[in-house]
């Protein structure tokens, strides 16, 4: 399995979308679906990993009373916000 680093969330995606096609299509034997479904599990793992880590860095700007803009963190219970 690659490493976070070597494989891009797009990429990571389009791999578990075509992993996805070809177990939906049912023209894998058995140990070639198991195959396939394991690395699909490891590339759901590193999806999960990289939205986690995206969403640590959002921000949002907010508007002070004052008139100024200042960035705050999206916490968990903003997302209604939006």
């Amino acid at each position: 399995m690659a490493k976070k680093r070597d494989i891009s969330f797009e990429e990571a995606l389009e791999e578990l979308e075509e992993i996805t096609r070809n177990l939906e299509g049912g023209q894998l034997s058995l140990d070639d679906s198991i195959k396939a479904y394991e690395k699909g599990m490891e590339l759901k793992k590193l999806c999960s990993s990289i939205l986690e880590s995206a969403e640590k860095k959002l921000e949002y700007i907010k508007k002070q009373e004052d008139g100024s803009l200042a960035t705050e963190p999206i916490e968990e219970d903003q997302d209604a916000l939006f």
